[in-house]
């Protein structure tokens, strides 16, 4: 059917609905520095966990856009952010994804920061006269807490957290988020594709049963999906029939039982994507959070870490083994399939596909993408400049 067609059938239609992004917003340089300004820099970010920065002095960073982002924890107790920028000429000022320090000293001057971002010495004081204390402080970033764990965003505008989890809440509440640890350390995997590619894989249910076979002997059929303004849900019941692969199949049958979780979610496995490019694993065992985070309209950088309750009962530590197991090869699997997509992107012979009215979590993603950025709706790129224009119609 046409979209002049489908536009008859009622106004409210909307003639993009059923066709995915165009190709060319997957790799088009101009397109990505207005998807920088309108999606990512007003989205928020998880940075760690509160228990990564339980004692006062010790912070966390988050590298987005070009941004240096610390989060720290003062002797007040509180958790605050800022731009990891010195403010006498612009210096980073701590290093690498963690740490603990009394206070925040940048090391090119020594210009030094209470845990609560005001400035508390500058060498040589006497010599700047129209230095202000109170306007010379690390740059504050908005902060959010939800169950534990931080967020951060750059610009504000949109829904908190809480708000875009809030159709899960009774879901997620049994899972005792704010108690949780780190299992190890953050993972950095960089990935030669554009993040939406990421975005779109993670929600993408029909691709499970025919390229995740582990996936699916896990699961069988029963696999789905839904979409909620701001978040996505996916989910997968383990299965009784034992597995013939013997990961999954110890899986299944070393898993212990987790006293403060419900029947439904002893053997579930959940999922859900906040928009626009962070994602939340939920097992029974343990969860884990990624990130999709841009690089370049051509590289994704995924940033992922597990956290778990505390457990040393034998059973559950093999369990969490035997998930990272299952879940690397998983990993491996969507790592090709990525490559494929993207490489496809890059053909002029495609410019949009089809999506099944099972797609529901793309075609929410494809409607908020056209919303902020119209000219996603067009099939092929606009002359270069367009970004300084008057915005698109929505025409091919």
């Amino acid at each position: 059917m046409s979209q002049v067609q489908q536009a008859e059938r009622g106004s409210n239609v909307d003639p993009d609905e059923g066709w995915s992004l165009p190709a060319w917003i997957y790799r088009d340089s101009e397109f990505y520095r207005v998807e920088v300004e309108r999606v990512m820099r007003p989205s928020w970010q998880v940075v760690c966990h509160l228990s990564d920065v339980a004692e006062p002095g010790q912070w966390h960073t988050l590298e987005f856009l070009g941004e240096s982002i610390v989060v720290v924890r003062g002797k007040d107790g509180a958790v605050r952010a800022f731009t990891n920028v010195c403010r006498h000429r612009g210096s980073r000022i701590v290093d690498g994804t963690s740490g603990c320090a009394k206070k925040l000293v940048c090391p090119y001057h020594a210009w030094s920061y209470n845990l609560d971002g005001t400035l508390a010495g500058v060498p040589g004081k006497g010599g700047y006269s129209d230095l202000g204390d109170a306007e010379s402080g690390l740059v504050p970033v908005e902060l959010e807490v939800w169950r534990g764990f931080i967020f951060v965003r750059l610009e504000g505008g949109g829904p908190a957290v809480w708000e875009m989890m809030a159709p899960y809440e009774e879901r997620i509440t049994p899972y005792r988020f704010e108690e949780m640890e780190a299992l190890g350390r953050v993972t950095l995997r960089p990935r030669p594709v554009n993040w939406k590619n990421v975005a779109d894989n993670y929600s993408d249910g029909l691709h499970i049963p025919i390229a995740h076979p582990g996936l699916t002997r896990l699961f069988g059929r029963g696999y789905g999906i839904e979409a909620e303004e701001n978040v996505d849900r996916m989910w997968g019941a383990l299965i009784d029939r034992p597995s013939p692969n013997l990961s999954e199949r110890a899986y299944q049958s070393i898993l212990p039982a987790v006293p403060h979780l419900p029947e439904e979610a002893q053997r579930l496995w959940l999922y859900f994507k906040l928009w626009p490019n962070v994602a939340f694993d939920i097992y029974p065992d343990q969860i884990d959070f990624m990130q999709f985070l841009p690089v370049s309209p051509t590289e994704t950088l995924i940033r992922e870490i597990s956290y778990a309750l505390p457990d040393e009962r034998r059973e559950m530590k093999a369990a969490r083994y035997i998930n990272w197991r299952i879940n690397r090869q998983v990993n491996s699997e969507d790592t090709v399939l990525i490559a494929r997509v993207q490489a496809g992107m890059h053909s002029r012979s495609f410019t949009v596909g089809p999506l099944s009215d099972e797609e529901v979590c793309l075609k929410s993603f494809c409607r908020k993408m056209r919303a902020l950025i119209p000219e996603a709706r067009l099939h092929h790129p606009p002359a270069s400049g367009w970004s300084q224009r008057a915005p698109a119609t929505p025409m091919n």
